[in-house]
């Protein structure tokens, strides 16, 4: 095809949904220069924030923002778990610092090993990523007293409240806090570009002014001074930005049998922040106030995006991919201007501490949270897990890394027919943001628990720049479930400017010579656009029909070969439409000199100049366009561990099929696909790896009794003395299954209510049983588990009630009531794969 196509004849529908045309006009300036903070004159590419948005260099900056907490992570793995985590398209990370941790006895400060914040900071800063450091000094993060050390209570001291005698303390915390952090603010040039002051202190402005001066009194630098602002939290005025958080499940609501009700706000598009019910079982009474959109003086910056959900023994949530990915784009289309994820990568509570770090029933909290397992369901797990909502997040992350600047420039416009609150699930939930002459339009079709109907016959009618647009060409069904964004007004390349794509754009690069921008298709939705004037077309696309004057061009066929060239003023654009599934796997790396995209199931990182793949699989396919012009290699690979693309331009082989192409350390050769060229990666096997004994020591249990604990009174989880009378179940590890250097999982079913884990008699992991699999990393105690194996004890369920699951989970519940038992058991290693140019 090399024309411009004929129009179809078809007859024009009506418009099903549309947005009110005034709504779309250029937005009205907010104030500016009214904020006490910002980088000062002089600094390189100031980082300014305004009403509407953060300026970095005068440009918009819209960062991605994920959590992970040092100090609950071997300090050995950092900077690995900072690659991956930069991989998934983050550009910032968030951490805790828990005062507990850090002055556990009374004057004696740690900040060596494991707690080493300068450390980590200086590996974000290697990695080209930011840092906001949240120093409490309340954290929370469902850490012990909140992070409070115990001896604090011993003070006579007011915590969290401007007595002098508790000031004083933490002044000499920040102080030493201020000495790690020295010379690493943005403004010194360092990676720290925000600090959180407290947390969920919603009823003190003049503390919460204090310790702002405080902290930076003692050396605690950044651009950004922030604070969380949820239920309607009284801020100093203009002296700390409000964060706010929005999570697709809580374990801190009672042990009732549904949804969490008020969570569905979070899958509407709303020009309303506020979200009154996270920690509002640490409060007194849910304030008034919240619900009121935003006064127009702060941009809309999040902090808590719920990117999975904590367990409580009372209370487990399960929580899926697209609660994750669905809830993000409900946010960024409401209008944020800055994504953070809480828990972007799981994590364990510290055990090298003389008392449990975690919060309990012990603590006074209401809810009993496991000893050790802090995993959250995050899309890292736990162990550096890659978990699908990693990939649902990170189609996202690319279309904030091409876009964000302009996103941020673009408030949110709601059409004329928006949800009847939060119970209608009946009225198609969409959205744009706009900057009057280019925009995006959000739709979210998704909801946890409680599916959402496909909507038919939808078409969208948005006026930009004094012009109508009703798209797509002809009407389309949005399935229930579906959650997307479309571009209107966009760039696909030099001269060609796309009125509006019924498709998600991902990523604009240049391949071979040519601008490329890469788009994702809606799953049943046929990617649509129409043609620029005087442009012409080639490539797999048919005509579709009219919008006004211009032709539409549709491209049936999604996937790797559905590359549709556009000849415009200024040379030819490519635009590239992968599937839905595709997109999933799509990663975007600099790597050998160029940027590149990737396709492949597992994390690949960019490291210097080579590339690593974390995978649990026999073999890896990857992807790269463009291809690299020099050979890649497998380092540890035979002869033919080194491939070159083109050397086997007929593709006819069948990647790994033939011995003298490949063996199970290198590469098969490289073959075509569309603007890809793929390879099949052998992955060396590790002895010991599969299925594993699991030898039952005791197979009789007994169920504790039924216990009750908290301000509260919720059920409370079994103590240690419980698990004398546990099933137990021992399990060799053979040392050479620790050989390959990756992390290695145990990886258990069980049946009961929960297991505790330990290795040479002491515990280093437990869990409550919620549905998944229960994974346990063996690296960080490779030596003892050699020596001693992994004991395994599982309690029963008592007869008690209290305790909810998910409803698919809830057979599994009721087993428990009967048997412990572990069912399964496997050691699952996750192999490194290097690849170097």
């Amino acid at each position: 095809m090399k024309r411009s196509p004929e129009p179809s004849s078809t007859q024009e529908p009506p418009v099903v949904l549309s947005l009110r045309t005034h709504d779309l006009t250029a937005p009205l300036p907010g104030p500016t220069g009214h904020l006490r903070m910002g980088s000062p004159d002089g600094v390189p590419a100031p980082l300014v924030p305004d009403s509407r948005r953060i300026l970095r260099g005068r440009v918009p900056w819209l960062p991605v923002m994920a959590e992970f907490h040092f100090s609950r992570y071997p300090a050995a793995e950092w900077r690995e778990e900072l690659l991956k985590i930069r991989a998934g398209g983050v550009d910032t990370v968030a951490t805790y610092l828990f005062w507990n941790q850090h002055e556990e006895t009374r004057g004696a400060f740690r900040f060596d090993g494991g707690l080493d914040v300068r450390r980590f900071v200086l590996l974000c800063a290697g990695l080209g990523l930011s840092v906001a450091v949240r120093v409490g000094p309340w954290s929370h993060g469902e850490c012990r007293g909140g992070g409070f050390p115990d001896w604090l209570d011993g003070t006579g001291c007011a915590p969290r409240t401007d007595d002098p005698a508790y000031l004083a303390l933490v002044e000499r915390y920040f102080a030493r806090i201020g000495h790690e952090l020295r010379g690493l603010s943005y403004d010194e040039g360092g990676p720290v570009v925000a600090v959180q002051i407290e947390n969920e202190l919603y009823d003190a402005p003049g503390h919460l002014a204090t310790l702002r001066r405080l902290a930076a009194a003692a050396g605690i630098a950044a651009p950004l001074w922030t604070a969380t602002g949820w239920d309607a939290a009284d801020l100093p005025r203009d002296v700390l930005l409000p964060v706010y958080g929005g999570y697709p499940e809580a374990f801190w609501l009672p042990a009732h049998g549904g949804w969490a009700r008020e969570m569905r706000r979070h899958y509407v598009f709303t020009p309303v922040r506020d979200d009154p019910n996270i920690g509002a079982d640490l409060r007194p009474a849910v304030r008034a106030g919240h619900g009121v959109p935003d006064d127009g003086r702060y941009p809309y910056i999040t902090c808590e995006l719920g990117a999975g959900m904590a367990v409580a023994y009372h209370r487990r949530p399960l929580v899926r991919t697209a609660d994750i990915s669905a809830l993000a784009l409900a946010k960024l289309g409401s209008g944020s201007v800055w994504q953070g994820y809480y828990l972007y990568h799981g994590c364990s509570q510290r055990l090298d501490l003389a008392l449990p770090n975690q919060e309990s029933h012990a603590t006074g909290y209401p809810n009993d949270l496991p000893a050790v397992s802090y995993d959250f369901q995050a899309p890292l797990g736990e162990y550096g897990q890659v978990r699908p909502s990693f990939h649902a997040l990170r189609a996202q992350h690319l279309l904030i890394q091409d876009s964000g600047a302009r996103l941020a420039d673009m408030p949110l416009r709601l059409p004329d027919v928006t949800p009847a609150g939060l119970d209608d699930r009946s009225t198609l939930r969409w959205a744009v943001r706009s900057s009057g002459t280019e925009g995006f339009l959000f739709v979210n079709n998704h909801q946890p628990h409680e599916p959402l109907p496909d909507h038919r016959e939808v078409r969208f009618r948005v006026e930009l720049d004094g012009c109508a647009r009703q798209l797509p060409a002809t009407p389309v069904t949005v399935p229930g479930g579906a959650h997307f964004v479309w571009p209107l007004g966009y760039e696909a390349g030099p001269g060609v400017r796309l009125d509006w794509v019924s498709a998600q754009p991902l990523t604009r690069l240049e391949i071979d010579g040519v601008p490329t921008a890469v788009f994702a298709a809606t799953a049943g939705i046929t990617p649509q656009f129409p043609l620029p004037a005087g442009a012409v077309v080639s490539g797999p696309a048919r005509t579709a029909g009219r919008d006004g004057a211009a032709v539409v061009v549709e491209v049936t066929a999604p996937g790797t070969e559905a590359a549709v060239t556009v000849s415009g003023p200024e040379g030819p654009v490519r635009l590239l439409f992968l599937t839905e599934e595709q997109a999933r796997r799509l990663q975007r790396v600099r790597i050998w000199g160029a940027e590149r995209l990737v396709l492949c199931d597992d994390a690949v990182l960019a490291d210097g100049g080579e590339l690593r793949v974390h995978t649990e699989a026999e073999t890896v396919s990857l992807s790269l366009a463009p291809a690299p012009a020099t050979a890649i290699r497998a380092p540890g690979a035979g002869p033919t561990g080194s491939c070159t693309p083109g050397s086997d331009p007929a593709g006819s082989r069948t990647p790994g099929s033939d011995p003298a192409g490949s063996d199970t350390a290198g590469l098969s050769r490289p073959r075509a696909d569309g603007l890809f060229t793929t390879w099949t990666v052998g992955v060396p096997q590790v002895a010991g790896a599969g299925a594993v004994t699991v030898d039952r020591v005791r197979a009789r249990a007994v169920a504790p009794p039924a216990r009750d604990g908290g301000p509260q009174r919720r059920a409370s989880a079994p103590v240690d003395a419980d698990f004398a009378e546990a099933a137990v179940h021992r399990i060799a590890v053979p040392a050479a299954v620790f050989d390959e250097g990756g992390e290695v999982l145990l990886r258990l079913t069980y049946t009961g209510d929960v297991a505790r884990a330990f290795i040479g008699g002491r515990l280093v992991a437990d869990h409550f049983w919620h549905g998944p699999a229960w994974d346990i990393g063996l690296r960080r105690h490779a030596a003892a588990a050699a020596e001693h194996g992994v004991e395994i004890r599982v309690l029963p369920l008592g007869r008690a009630g209290g305790v909810y699951v998910d409803p698919s989970a809830r057979h599994g519940l009721a087993a428990a009531r009967t048997r412990a038992s572990v069912d399964s058991a496997a050691l699952v290693p996750v192999r490194r794969i290097r690849l170097r140019g």
